[in-house]
């Protein structure tokens, strides 16, 4: 029985990290795709100008300003492994109906890597958007990630179904199968780093809070 417990997590943790990558890099080929869309849309103003064109070079960039308020804006915490996951978990979860506000400002350099973060943050997220599916009124996720001096913060409140029962320092799902090894690896690697990570469920909401050393 342990033996299938620990391989199960083996194996949802080699899932998580390949999702997380995937996502890390979906968000960077995005990124260059703007960067080419930009380059194209510098261009074809160019010709309307050179042609002495002002009137359809005005109307393109009146379509072009259009074209962009539908676009969301990516996240610039300062950390781009963090922009990344950030963004795709945030983009996932308003597609889900999801409030969401977010304050992060994070330095490059930490000592926790970028792979280590985007699990641990990643992981907090996916525990947010999955508990928001169960609650039946409005859907929140308030996300506040920062340094207090060498130590990164983590605070997360986020809306939710029933109170769950702990077991552990965790809280038991009603859902089967791997559910929790995400939170059980996001304190594993605070842990690791010397740090504390601490959950709290309660009727209609639940917060996620961890502090661990990220400065040398």
């Amino acid at each position: 029985m342990l033996k299938r417990t620990y391989r199960k997590l083996a194996e949802y943790q080699t899932e998580q990290s390949r999702q997380h990558l995937e996502e890390v890099r979906s968000i960077h080929r995005e990124m260059r795709g703007y960067k080419h869309d930009f380059h194209n849309h510098l261009q074809t103003l160019k010709i309307y100008l050179d042609a002495g064109d002002t009137a359809r070079a005005k109307e393109y960039l009146a379509e072009l300003d259009q074209q962009l308020m539908h676009v969301d804006t990516l996240l610039k915490t300062g950390n781009a492994s963090l922009d990344a996951i950030l963004s795709a978990k945030i983009a996932q979860a308003k597609n889900e109906g999801a409030a969401v506000t977010v304050k992060a400002n994070v330095p490059e350099g930490l000592t926790v890597s970028d792979l280590e973060l985007s699990i641990v943050v990643g992981n907090l997220l996916d525990n947010a958007i999955e508990a928001c599916r169960e609650c039946a009124g409005d859907r929140f996720i308030r996300l506040f990630i920062g340094m207090k001096g060498k130590m990164l913060y983590f605070s997360m409140l986020n809306s939710a179904g029933a109170k769950r029962k702990k077991a552990g320092s965790l809280f038991k799902s009603g859902k089967s199968g791997v559910h929790g090894f995400g939170l059980r690896r996001a304190e594993a690697i605070i842990q690791d780093h010397g740090g504390w990570v601490k959950y709290n469920s309660e009727d209609g909401a639940f917060s996620s809070e961890f502090l661990v050393p990220a400065l040398s």
